[in-house]
């Protein structure tokens, strides 16, 4: 027999999920390092690097930004693109086959792209070719002296053309986007970056990405795990089929959701609401909304423009009380100090917003910054 559970349930559950809520989430307990959060989720959105780093340090509370570079440094983690052709943060030994299981999904149009750039497959090999010589042995060059390297070798990068080789590069698994120096994003060899690849057969592969993204998201419907890896439903459906006995099924409002047996077995002490005195301060990339296509748990519909302008893809960072978003954040960051100025999207009593504000220290410390908060 299907188990019912309630909106409330499943957001209690799913906030567990995402590591932003109190509780184990699993046999050993919550991740408590960088490596150990990336290989919880199996992938977490970066395309926006400042924000990938947030959506580490909110749940790393003892970490700082220091911390979390630290740990990229020594290869906790690395940043690709593994699916949908966005650069995510994941475990280094799962580069490779994730860009062979849905990396590859995202070539299918380059085709198409390199025709609207002017560029032709040849010399888009010899880009891969000359950045795969200029980075052996350990070498790491920043973005401008990747684009230096092509133009010395006769490959014009200019305009849109140099962000296309370079993601041509590491989406063919040759390359990948090792840690800044200073604020200059870099790259490396991914062969030497991550020397032990795990590489799975395919059923395999889609058992495991199936298990991470609904231990880290669960419950949600397996449309949501087609859109979060680019990956047909089918290949999903597949993926849970594989994953077997880790996985179970709930219904939440009629809908049949996945989430992990353990999680399952722990909804019999699920809160029937969650505490409102729970406000976390959520970066715009972060996986607590751009890891579903269903958000319908944590968003109200009125709300959605506020969050994703245009619906241009680009979503401005949250405040979440209780498992549900109230108002937006943005920062500006100054020597000494960073500024975030909140949007509230329903009313905020007094003491919601010293809830807020209080949600918001964790992020000062973070950077090591004097934070300073400001209301409409």
């Amino acid at each position: 027999m299907t188990v019912e559970l309630t909106r409330a349930q499943a957001l209690a559950v799913r906030m567990t999920s995402l590591l932003l809520h109190p509780g184990d989430a699993g046999p050993d307990g919550t991740p408590d390092s960088v490596a150990g959060v990336v290989t919880w989720f199996g992938a977490m959105q970066a395309q926006d690097l400042a924000s990938g780093l947030w959506s580490l340090g909110a749940r790393l509370p003892r970490f700082d930004l220091t911390d979390v570079n630290a740990a990229l440094e020594r290869r906790e983690a690395l940043r690709t693109w593994p699916m949908r052709g966005t650069v995510h943060l994941v475990p280094p030994r799962d580069a490779r086959w994730m860009l062979d299981l849905m990396g590859v999904r995202a070539l299918a149009g380059a085709t198409k792209r390199r025709a609207y750039l002017g560029l032709t497959e040849q010399v888009a090999t010899k880009a891969v070719d000359v950045l795969g010589q200029a980075l052996a042995g350990g070498g790491r060059l920043t973005r401008a002296q990747c684009l230096a390297r092509l133009a010395e070798s006769g490959v014009d990068s200019g305009g849109q053309l140099g962000y296309h080789l370079l993601w041509y590069a590491s989406q063919c698994g040759v390359t990948c986007i090792a840690p800044n120096i200073g604020t200059e994003q870099t790259f490396a060899l991914l062969d030497e970056w991550a020397p032990q690849p795990y590489l799975p057969e395919r059923d395999e592969a889609l058992g495991l990405i199936a298990l991470r993204y609904f231990r880290s998201h669960g419950p949600a419907p397996v449309q949501d795990l087609a859109g979060w890896t680019g990956l047909p439903t089918s290949d999903a459906r597949r993926g849970v089929a594989a994953a077997g006995a880790a996985l179970s099924t709930v219904r939440v409002d009629g809908r049949e959701c996945v989430l992990t047996a353990a999680a399952l077995a722990g909804c019999g002490s699920c809160p029937s609401t969650l505490d409102t005195t729970d406000v976390r301060a959520l970066p715009g990339f972060d996986e607590y909304l751009l890891g579903y296509k269903d958000r319908v748990l944590m968003l109200d519909d009125e709300h959605k423009q506020a969050i994703i302008p245009g619906g241009n893809g680009v979503f401005q960072a949250t405040i979440v009380q209780a498992g549900r978003v109230v108002g937006t954040w943005k920062r500006s960051v100054a020597r000494t100090r960073v500024v975030v100025t909140v949007a509230p999207l329903v009313p905020l009593r007094p003491a919601q917003r010293r809830r807020v504000e209080a949600a918001l220290v964790p992020y000062g410390r973070f950077l090591g910054l004097t934070l300073q908060v400001r209301w409409p």
